[in-house]
């Protein structure tokens, strides 16, 4: 199960710990964030932040991840108020924003979550792949035929984001979403 090796190393963190997933496009980041919600462990409900929410425009990936850390990330590390402002797709400009209550377990799910400047300010972080033409089917499934003509550049900006980040190299679980390949057993854990 995906959500074993999460919910092992929940237990040797606090009550509030920051959860990160990351991974490309159609790896199955926001099914694993709902499952970990699902069978969170905790006395408090996790919140749970999506960087689809805050991404502002098929160009966001790089915006969204220093939205995380500048108003979610940091503040909630130093005890300060905490929030992300959603970004309105259909009207093309931010919107409202969202609260993050420092006492409270936090998962954060997407693409861009495990930048290097993030690692500092997270207890758990997850790195989900997935074989490139099933999460390609995946996405565009989600998504439809709008995604389809977006695909490539956010490929691009993704590709750019791994490249300069090396989010792989940031997580202290890696896991494939690919059906029927589980966590690779030799993966050293830090």
């Amino acid at each position: 199960m995906l959500l074993a090796p999460v919910i092992r190393d929940l237990a040797a963190v606090g009550a509030t710990p920051v959860v990160l997933i990351d991974g490309p496009s159609g790896a199955g980041k926001s099914t694993l964030a709902d499952a970990l919600v699902d069978a969170w462990p905790g006395a408090f409900r996790p919140t749970l932040v999506r960087l689809d929410d805050i991404y502002p425009g098929w160009q966001g990936l790089d915006a969204a991840s220093v939205h995380l850390a500048e108003h979610v990330l940091v503040p909630r590390a130093l005890g300060l108020p905490a929030a992300w402002q959603r970004y309105d797709w259909s009207r093309g400009e931010p919107a409202e924003w969202h609260p993050v209550r420092a006492d409270r377990p936090l998962i954060v799910e997407g693409c861009g979550t495990l930048a290097a400047a993030h690692t500092a300010r997270s207890d758990i972080r997850v790195w989900l792949g997935a074989d490139d033409r099933i999460r390609k089917q995946r996405a565009l499934a989600r998504d439809g035929e709008l995604f389809r003509s977006h695909w490539d550049e956010w490929e691009a900006d993704w590709e750019a984001y791994r490249a300069r980040e090396q989010p792989e190299q940031q997580a202290t679980v890696v896991l494939l979403g690919t059906p029927g390949i589980r966590r690779p057993p030799d993966r050293a854990r830090g």
